[in-house]
Order: C-alpha cells, then sequence, then structure tokens
C-alpha cells in the first residue's frame, strides 16, 4: 500500500500538467481584432473594386461619384501638402474638448445621481427631457445662442456625449454589489473611502462603455456642426464637392481607428471582472 501511495502523487500531478497543456491558449484582444480584420479583409476590397469599377463601367454617373482611385488620388495631394491633417486636427481638438467637459460634468454628477435617490427623484425629469432632445435639432439653437465660432461646436459634442456618460455613470453605480457596501460599512469605511475603493472600481465597465458611445457621438455630432457653420474641420472637407468623398473616406478611416482603440480600452478596464472576453466588438 505505501509503494502504490507513493507512486500515485508523481502520476497525477503528470496528467495534470498533461492537461494543462492540452488546453488552447484563450486569444488575445490583438489576436481577436486581427482576427476579425483578416476575415473581414475580402469584403472591404470587394466593395473597393466595385467602387473602382462602377463609375468606370457607366452603371452610376462618374461626375457625382467618381472612382476609388480618384478620390484616393485627392486624399493623397492633401496629406502631402498637410490639408487633411490641420483638418483633422481641428475637428479632433473640437471633439475632445467636448468630451472631456462631458466627462467632468456627467461622471460626478451620474455618482450622485445612483447613489443618493432622492437627489436622482429631484433631477431625473430634467435629465430625461433634455436626453430625449437630439443634439441635431439643437444645433441651430446652439449656432444662434454661441455664434459659428468654437462654442456653439464645442457645445454640440458635449452635448453629445453628455448623456451617455451620465446614464452608463448611474448604471455602474446601482449596480454594485450590495454585500460590498454592507461589508464596508461594517469596517466603519467612510463615505470617501467607499467610493474611492468599493464603487468607483465596480462602475468602471459601465462609465467605459459610456464613454466608447460618447467619443463617437462627439466626433459624429462635430462633423455635423462643421458641415453647417464652419470654414475648417472634417465637416467643412465634406462639404466641398470636390473633395466630399475624400472627407468621408477620412472619417470612416478616423471611425475605425477609434472604435478598435475603444474596444481596447474597455477589454483593458473589465479584465478584471472576467468580461473581456466576451466584449463586443
Amino acid at each position: 500500500m505505501s509503494l502504490i501511495a507513493d507512486r500515485n502523487p508523481p502520476l497525477r500531478s503528470s496528467l495534470v500538467l498533461r492537461r494543462k497543456r492540452a488546453l488552447p491558449k484563450t486569444p488575445t484582444a490583438l489576436g481577436r481584432t486581427f482576427t476579425t480584420i483578416t476575415l473581414g479583409l475580402p469584403a472591404v476590397i470587394a466593395f473597393a473594386l466595385l467602387w473602382e469599377i462602377a463609375p468606370r463601367a457607366g452603371w452610376i454617373n462618374a461626375l457625382f461619384f467618381p472612382p476609388l482611385s480618384q478620390v484616393l488620388a485627392v486624399l493623397w495631394e492633401m496629406i502631402v501638402s498637410g490639408q487633411l491633417a490641420d483638418h483633422i486636427g481641428i475637428s479632433l481638438e473640437r471633439a475632445a474638448i467636448g468630451f472631456l467637459l462631458a466627462c467632468v460634468t456627467a461622471v460626478p454628477l451620474g455618482f450622485l445621481m445612483g447613489r443618493y435617490s432622492l437627489f436622482e427623484k429631484a433631477s431625473d425629469f430634467l435629465v430625461q427631457t433634455l436626453r430625449n432632445t437630439s443634439q441635431f435639432a439643437l444645433l441651430p439653437v446652439f449656432i444662434i445662442v454661441l455664434g459659428i465660432g468654437e462654442a456653439s461646436k464645442i457645445a454640440i459634442t458635449f452635448y453629445a456625449a453628455v448623456f451617455f456618460l451620465l446614464i452608463n455613470t448611474i448604471v455602474g453605480v446601482k449596480s454594485v454589489d450590495p454585500l460590498l457596501v454592507k461589508a464596508a460599512r461594517s469596517m466603519g469605511t467612510s463615505d470617501w473611502d467607499l467610493f474611492k475603493k468599493v464603487i468607483f472600481p465596480s462602475a468602471i465597465p459601465s462609465i467605459v462603455a459610456g464613454a466608447r458611445l460618447g467619443v463617437k457621438t462627439s466626433l459624429f455630432s462635430v462633423i455635423a456642426a462643421e458641415m453647417l457653420a464652419a470654414q475648417s474641420g472634417i465637416g467643412y472637407l465634406i462639404q466641398h464637392s470636390d473633395r466630399m468623398y475624400a472627407g468621408i473616406l477620412t472619417l470612416t478611416i478616423i471611425g475605425l481607428l477609434l472604435n478598435y482603440l475603444l474596444v481596447a480600452g474597455e477589454r483593458r478596464a473589465t479584465r478584471w471582472r472576467g468580461s473581456a472576453e466576451s466584449g463586443p466588438n
């Protein structure tokens, strides 16, 4: 019996090692993104070929929808001259300022509304009223009140992002496990320590998800504002017929890059909860 007892532990440990080696490795976020791009590349190439062939074959009017090669030529000229970088920088700066102002406003307000029910009841009706008013419907109002300068464009980006951040912050605060709060309270934790060590870490994934929506909405809103009243930016670029498709293509590329960057940030923020593996693209 002693011989059997002595031989079993090495046998079991070797079996465990084999099983661990046999388990497939979980793909990284970079690997998943690369796989998604690789699998979707043929469809993108097919669309690009159709874009090039359709105007040249006379299927659509090349005057209003030029071939992709001509669009890329215009885009390259703007890159070489530095005009494209200037327009992109101006649009991103406007969107970034509006988004940062939305973060400074929405996150603290969301914590207050999510934590204190009386404050939420007092402010919820106003928030819901403003949230259900489209930023595009208010764009002319912003221009009339704030003028056609930078203030109106920053205001529209702020308005577009603030409610995504606010609602997601409220949801994140309310989804904190009550047992964690009770356990922290039982140990005499102050309100500030409770916020810093329990509520805020638990709400981060929801806040990041709201930021992901808010960033893209801010960018698209500033493009709309630039199309209506601006002398610079990607929206202004799209308004010019000879550069319209170059501007649209630029916006598409920026949107894709932002999407993948925000997905990577969301996965990183939610990694500790184990939800990053099933995060949407």
